[in-house]
Formats: structure tokens, C-alpha cells, sequence
């Protein structure tokens, strides 16, 4: 159910998005306690205002209203907002983009005996990335398989 709100909202705010010259970074519905939220990630070069993000938030909302069957389960809460310095990185622009950033990597099975890295993303591919990471002392680098990636972010070198 989670995924058909994501493509129908997708749907919609793509337009909206693309017409104001922003970038569509991720849409996620989830409940957190007894709520449902709607979150619309938007970036755009030099970061997205506060100005930006009210202004795809007055026009997305009546058109969520208008779809049918109505998918949403309950009543939400719609927050459009920027994806901050933690981007998701989600097709093959996003890794494009995030060469020779530092990022974090969640796997959906290990990969030698570990399942999340965080390091400088060296390649990738439209199958594979190859990280460079510190393992106490030492840097390596690992090839994975992006069929293995279950999230993948931007992230925060301290």
C-alpha cells in the first residue's frame, strides 16, 4: 500500500517540482505512533527556503485531494521539506552526484561479515559502487552490488 502512495504522489508532485526548477529528492509515507505523515523531499542548487518549500506544499496539497480511489488509509500529515544534508541517493543521477562524497550504506545482507558502510564513494555503476573506508587503522575498498543496497544516503564525515 505504502509503495502505490509513493508512485501516485510521485505522479503528481513530479510536475510540480520540475516546473519551479527543483529536484524531486524522495517521498515517504510512514505512521510514527498513531500518525501518518506524508514527507515530499525537495533540493534544489543552494538548498531549497523555507519560501520553496510552502510554496509546493500550497499547490501539492488540493491536488492529493483529488485522487481516486483515495489511497490514503487515514488522515496525514503533508510535510514538504528539504532533504538536508543526509540526501538519500535513489536513482542514477543521485550516485552520479555523490561521487567522491562521503556516504552511508545500508545492505540488506552482510557483505564481509557487515551490513552498513560508510566511506567516499569511489565508482559506481549501474550494478555496483566501490567504497573507500577506514576499518580502525587501515583504508579499503570494497565492490557492492547495488541489488544488495537497501537505503544509501549522503553523510556527515566526523
Amino acid at each position: 500500500m505504502s509503495q502505490t502512495i509513493i508512485e501516485k504522489v510521485s505522479e503528481i508532485v513530479l510536475p510540480i517540482v520540475k516546473e519551479r526548477e527543483f529536484e524531486l529528492a524522495d517521498v515517504v509515507f510512514e505512521k510514527l505512533g498513531k500518525d501518518y505523515f506524508l514527507r515530499v523531499l525537495i533540493d534544489k542548487p543552494g538548498g531549497i527556503t523555507v519560501n520553496d518549500t510552502a510554496e509546493v506544499s500550497e499547490v501539492l496539497a488540493p491536488l492529493l485531494d483529488t485522487i481516486q480511489p483515495d489511497p490514503f488509509p487515514d488522515h496525514y500529515m503533508l510535510e514538504v521539506a528539504s532533504p538536508g544534508v543526509e540526501k538519500p541517493i535513489k536513482d542514477e543521477e543521485d550516485w552520479s552526484k555523490a561521487h567522491g562524497k562521503y556516504i552511508h550504506v545500508n545492505l540488506y545482507q552482510a557483505v564481509d561479515g557487515v551490513k552498513q558502510y560508510e566511506g567516499d564513494l569511489i565508482s559506481s555503476t549501474s550494478d555496483t559502487i566501490v567504497l573507500s573506508y577506514r576499518e580502525k587503522t587501515r583504508i579499503k575498498e570494497i565492490e557492492i552490488k547495488k541489488q544488495l543496497i537497501s537505503k544509501a544516503r549522503l553523510a556527515i564525515k566526523f
